[in-house]
């Protein structure tokens, strides 16, 4: 739980099909290893079966059905969590978002709306959403430490479509640093406890 001796928060958005309890399982070392990080992973407000009618559940940030009004309920959504959540830490605490596959376009359209700017943005396996108007993503993007992440055999991300974004996000004027690692389209425990050790996050750019 959050507490005047929290030094970090992360807000972890989970993947297509995925359940938050799950999910946070993930991050179970980091937070064991470090008492003044928290970890909170938000779960997509729509669940479905995964097979059929019955058997095992996942969740979902949005799909094209009523679209829109999905993307607004769940920055909403976020927003309130994130305020209670920051409300109870001390001014200054260093704020990481991760998203992973169908999290990450979640993560970066909840940011730019958010009352909060992170600390560092981990793009997990997934894209920047490229549907947010430029000027929102390039305000987010400006000088916000950014990490990429992917696996070399990832199934779903080819090593053009990971070039391809990291043009994209240069453009936006973000200065985004890419980790790679042995794996497929998954989180990497190596890969995390970089991401946490002080001072892991890129430097931002200069003015």
């Amino acid at each position: 739980m959050p507490s005047n001796a929290t030094r970090q928060v992360w807000f972890v958005c989970h993947g297509y099909g995925q359940l938050a309890a799950y999910f946070i399982r993930h991050f179970a070392a980091l937070a064991a290893a470090d008492p003044a990080l928290v970890v909170v992973a938000p779960e997509g407000l729509s669940r479905f079966y995964l097979q059929g009618n019955g058997g095992r559940v996942g969740a979902s940030w949005m799909t094209r059905e009523d679209r829109l009004h999905e993307i607004n309920d769940q920055i909403s959504f976020l927003n309130q969590l994130a305020g209670n959540i920051l409300s109870q830490c001390p001014a200054g605490v260093r704020v990481t978002v991760l998203g992973f596959s169908q999290g990450t376009a979640t993560a970066g359209r909840w940011l730019a709306q958010a009352a909060f700017r992170p600390t560092h943005l981990v793009l997990w396996a997934g894209e920047f959403p490229p549907d947010l108007a430029p000027e929102a993503a390039a305000r987010l993007l400006r000088s916000l430490p950014l990490t990429l992440v992917v696996g070399d055999h990832d199934q779903y991300l080819s090593a053009d479509a990971v070039a391809q974004q990291r043009a994209a996000l240069r453009r936006l004027g973000a200065t985004p640093v890419l980790r790679t690692f042995a794996g497929r389209h998954e989180l990497n425990q190596e890969i995390l406890a970089c991401l946490h050790r002080p001072g892991a996050e890129p430097p931002a750019p200069g003015p």
